[in-house]
């Protein structure tokens, strides 16, 4: 009988991917990653989609929790050729008044620039969680289970777990609710959701502790230097390899996929027990994205000065306005205006344009599937902040619901997230099970963003996908 061609095989090159591949090789296995696009990544990288010599992401920008993740920095990726670079101010949101309010990573340095009952609030709230940020980081990226640090995770919990409206009532001035507004925005949910505050809460530590960065040269760095990496420690990497069936993959004991729930359900099919299939089916995706990248002639002209030297910006103005937006979109409404996610890499990175030209990304929520067309919306955001955008374009390239997701089938119907962030699917995604990456087939686990923690460019899928891998196959 015909052993294993590979001890594991990994399917998709996600971040997601590449993590659980490294750290299956790093175990000594031999490890195959198949990649269906001709080149790695899936939300990591970098093309010219506009003109000859622009630059552009196409999916993830910036990295804050590529920097917080445990998995990514034990990995020597500056050795093969990964440079972060961490601009003063990490983010702005601007208001109509021409004001903003900004996310510093000093804690006093950020807080000095605020009014004073806003200062002594945000001092109150974020400090105790700062400081507990070594203990809990570990535990809040993994699956759920008893935490190493009860009471700092407690602490955690009772901001991150909260209705984002409810977080809110806790701030003086409605300038604080709107800056905490545009951060619960990443969450894409509703704004009176349980553990909505999880991913705007996480994302403010992060930015304090580690900054909110973006990769020299354009996020597809981050995908190379994994790749590279992997290769180092012996592993193999086919692309143009598309697996739309379990029966195409090759002969291995485990198999590790950085697929979304429904494509595992059309990968196995009713090879599936009838209960895990009956979960897949009912599991829910999140809301959808438009995205768009410019072309510009000159910098991106913000009416605010600190807003001209962020890397990214949030732009809808107050709570109420964003509140709305991000509701609508949740409930299917087309027509509503959301606010917008944008950000300027050529103002720090000058590799992304040519000389005196630059770039911008932006996108906006949308319903799942949306098919309107968004361009006018989202630009008719970045000109209320920065009147004279539009006559700054010398390109443009946009993605809706469907072009995302013809892009990474991961992105279903433009949900980039891999699923609903709501309470149940937070801790049970994409079924409620002990060991959440098994699948009900022996030696198949998920490992995409569609298995806690959940959605970002961290690895930790992967990883805890990997290392439950290991313990039930190869006896780690």
């Amino acid at each position: 009988m015909k052993g294993p061609d590979f001890d594991a095989v990994v399917v998709g090159s996600g971040p997601n991917g590449f993590a659980a591949a490294i750290t299956l090789q790093q175990a000594g296995l031999s490890v195959l990653i198949l990649e269906a696009k001709s080149t790695t990544g899936g939300g990591m990288r970098t093309e010219e989609l506009t003109l000859p010599g622009f630059h552009h992401d196409v999916c993830s920008a910036v990295h804050p929790l590529a920097m917080a993740s445990p998995f990514f920095q034990s990995l020597p990726m500056a050795e093969f050729g990964l440079k972060f670079i961490n601009p003063e101010i990490l983010l702005a949101h601007p208001f109509d008044d021409g004001s903003s309010m900004v996310l510093k990573k000093d804690l006093e340095e950020m807080t000095a620039r605020m009014l004073g009952e806003e200062a002594g609030a945000y001092r109150r709230w974020m400090k105790p969680l700062l400081s507990s940020w070594d203990s809990i980081i570990g535990d809040v990226l993994s699956p759920i289970h008893f935490p190493s640090h009860p009471l700092e995770m407690a602490r955690f919990g009772w901001s991150a777990l909260a209705t984002v409206n409810r977080m809110a009532s806790r701030f003086p001035t409605e300038r604080m609710k709107g800056f905490w507004a545009g951060l619960a925005m990443h969450s894409q949910l509703p704004f009176d959701y349980l553990a909505g505050s999880v991913i705007g809460t996480l994302l403010l530590m992060a930015g304090h502790r580690c900054g909110w960065p973006l990769a020299e040269g354009g996020s597809g760095t981050i995908a190379k230097a994994l790749g590279n990496y992997f290769v180092s420690l012996g592993g193999q990497i086919e692309t143009g390899r598309e697996i739309k069936s379990l029966d195409e993959l090759p002969n291995a004991k485990a198999f590790l996929l950085d697929v979304g729930a429904h494509q595992l359900l059309e990968m196995a099919g009713k090879r599936l027990s009838p209960g895990y299939r009956r979960h897949l089916k009912n599991y829910r995706q999140g809301m959808g994205v438009y995205k768009i990248d410019w072309a510009l002639s000159s910098p991106t002209p913000f009416v605010s000065i600190d807003a001209r030297q962020a890397l990214t910006l949030h732009l809808g103005g107050n709570f109420s306005e964003i509140a709305a937006g991000e509701s609508a979109a949740w409930e299917g409404n087309s027509e509503a205006i959301p606010s917008v996610i944008f950000t300027q890499p050529s103002i720090f990175d000058p590799t992304r344009a040519p000389a005196g030209k630059h770039t911008a990304w932006a996108y906006c929520h949308v319903p799942l599937g949306s098919k309107r067309d968004m361009t006018a919306v989202i630009e008719n955001q970045v000109e209320r902040f920065a009147p004279g955008f539009r006559g700054l374009i010398l390109g443009r390239h946009t993605m809706g619901p469907a072009e995302l997701e013809e892009y990474n089938a991961n992105y279903r119907g433009g949900d980039i997230l891999g699923g609903a962030n709501n309470f149940t699917q937070l801790f049970a995604r994409p079924v409620f099970r002990a060991i959440p990456y098994r699948t009900s087939l022996k030696g198949v686990y998920l490992c995409s963003a569609s298995t806690p923690p959940g959605g970002g460019v961290h690895g930790m899928c992967g990883y805890h996908a990997a290392k439950r891998a290991l313990k039930d196959v190869f006896g780690h």
